[in-house]
């Protein structure tokens, strides 16, 4: 049965994602356009991700950041009023649009419509010497949507997050593709609801400093030794 609703899932991707890709091509040309003309670099933002098993691929955005933003500021993470986010960015990320290039991505196979959204490849530091609660996401594809992300989205702690994407590993197991019928639901409402787009900041802290100590504590606890 397992094995059967894995098909149904690959099946349904495919067939949403082509279908998807086709009928916002007015909607792809608008996007690039206005990008191009808010600010200078290539309209679409790539980037090393993990999905199943670890495997790093390279994930497809429309940039919503000045070029190169990575390696500015605060790096990965994003706070509120973040000056690398651009004009057109700032609406694609309220609206979710950034993440329609991702459809390429589960056509390709590297993820799904639904499961735990991928990480930035070095995000968690060593992936060979993850815990069992941090590997245990990577059992399944990545996803553009997900659980974690229905629940919270960047209000979770990294911890909640796994804990989230454990839980949807297991309820896939269990539910097969029609846990992902729900996840469609409720992301659909977080979508309308443009909610927790932007890491929390610490109190007291720069943004800079802020992300700093998150970015340690990510990698802490992915590697805390597992519970008996």
């Amino acid at each position: 049965m397992y094995k059967l609703h894995l098909f149904i899932k690959r099946a349904f991707d495919l067939i949403a994602c082509l279908i998807a890709v086709v009928l916002l091509i007015p909607m792809w040309i608008v996007i690039a356009i206005a990008i191009k003309v808010d600010s200078r670099g290539p309209v679409f933002f790539k980037q090393g991700r993990r999905t199943k098993d670890g495997r790093i691929f390279q994930m497809l955005k429309f940039r919503s950041m000045v070029d190169n933003a990575e390696r500015q500021g605060t790096g990965l993470f994003s706070y509120d009023n973040d000056p690398r986010v651009t004009r057109v960015g700032a609406f694609l990320r309220r609206t979710s649009l950034d993440e329609l290039p991702q459809f390429f991505n589960v056509i390709a196979g590297d993820i799904s419509i639904v499961g735990p959204r991928p990480c930035v490849s070095y995000e968690l530091g060593d992936f060979d010497t993850l815990n069992k609660k941090f590997r245990k996401r990577f059992q399944v594809k990545g996803g553009i949507t997900g659980l974690a992300q229905c629940k919270g989205r960047n209000e979770n702690s990294w911890a909640e997050k796994a804990t989230l994407d454990g839980e949807y590993v297991d309820l896939f197991r269990t539910e097969g593709i029609w846990i992902d019928i729900k996840i469609l639901w409720w992301s659909l409402a977080k979508v309308f609801q443009s909610a927790n787009i932007n890491e929390t900041q610490r109190e007291g802290m720069t943004a800079e400093e802020s992300a700093e100590m998150s970015d340690e504590e990510v990698k802490r606890l992915a590697h805390l030794p597992d519970e008996d």
